[in-house]
């Protein structure tokens, strides 16, 4: 597969590093323009350098609402589709330009003597900086952090193997563990907005636990195992699953478990599913 047409981790689009990522950004722009001084910002106001900052401050959180609008579309476009890295690169270009075409139109009502498209072109130039520096520091942050939590959950299952008896560890959105079950007692993962629901056999009663994450994170977690997503909501441990069942309205699977309710499987996930339940039971 090409790399551009990878998709993205997850953790770039979940909500508390979206949030992270506009008010680093804020912070880091605010720095840099009374440091470089770019956009031509000496020439925007005749004052002391205290004023220039309370200023500036007040431009800078104008433009990076640009920042904050975008990413906020990006949460919810990606509660229903993945984002590759081409199309990710497009999201910031579409950014960078955005917010040019801002500082652009301030400019030019400070300073109408100069040209639009030199303005432009050097507005370009900065935006490039003030936003690619603190995204491509943000990045390197949370791959490092993802892969941290990955590794501290690998850990944690080496830790508590009892015999073949493997142990499943859930961390939430900030890498904290929060909930060990056994492989054999997981039942099934389900989507609840920023949260997700892990439903287990706990003393053969079955049992819930709400976990600040997303069902996506989940998913990226648990690549290669037996825990499959087969819907929009639902992941399912396929240890647990006894029966594919195909009815009038879809397909369900069935745990043949009390109390557990049947798990529908879309047309999204159903070719994988089934093959891969097929190959497993066999």
């Amino acid at each position: 597969m090409n790399a551009l047409t990878r998709k993205i981790p997850t953790f770039h689009y979940e909500k508390s590093n979206l949030l992270r990522l506009v008010l680093f950004t804020a912070v880091f722009d605010l720095i840099f323009i009374n440091l470089y001084k770019p956009f031509s910002s000496l020439t925007w106001y005749p004052v002391s350098e205290f004023k220039f900052f309370l200023f500036s401050s007040l431009v800078i959180l104008t433009g990076v609402l640009v920042v904050a609008v975008s990413r906020l579309i990006m949460y919810y476009y990606t509660k229903r589709h993945a984002l590759n890295y081409l199309q990710y690169a497009g999201w910031i270009a579409a950014e960078v330009f955005f917010m040019s075409l801002f500082y652009t139109t301030y400019s030019m009502y400070l300073r109408p003597e100069r040209e639009v498209m030199e303005i432009f072109a050097e507005s370009t130039e900065n935006t490039f900086l003030v936003l690619l520096l603190p995204y491509a520091m943000l990045m390197l942050y949370f791959s490092w952090r993802d892969k941290v939590q990955k590794l501290r959950m690998i850990e944690n299952d080496k830790n508590d193997m009892g015999g073949t008896s493997a142990v499943i560890s859930f961390l939430d959105a900030n890498g904290e563990l929060r909930l060990s079950v056994k492989r054999g007692n997981l039942l099934y993962i389900e989507s609840a907005d920023n949260y997700v629901r892990v439903w287990y056999l706990n003393k053969g009663v079955v049992t819930s636990f709400m976990l600040r994450n997303t069902l996506k994170a989940m998913e990226e977690t648990f690549e290669g195992t037996n825990i499959l997503r087969c819907h929009r909501s639902y992941m399912v441990n396929f240890e647990q699953v006894k029966v594919i069942r195909r009815e009038k309205d879809g397909i369900y699977l069935e745990f043949g478990v009390e109390k557990v309710p049947d798990i529908p499987i879309s047309k999204t996930y159903s070719e994988k599913v089934t093959h891969w339940f097929m190959c497993y039971s066999s």
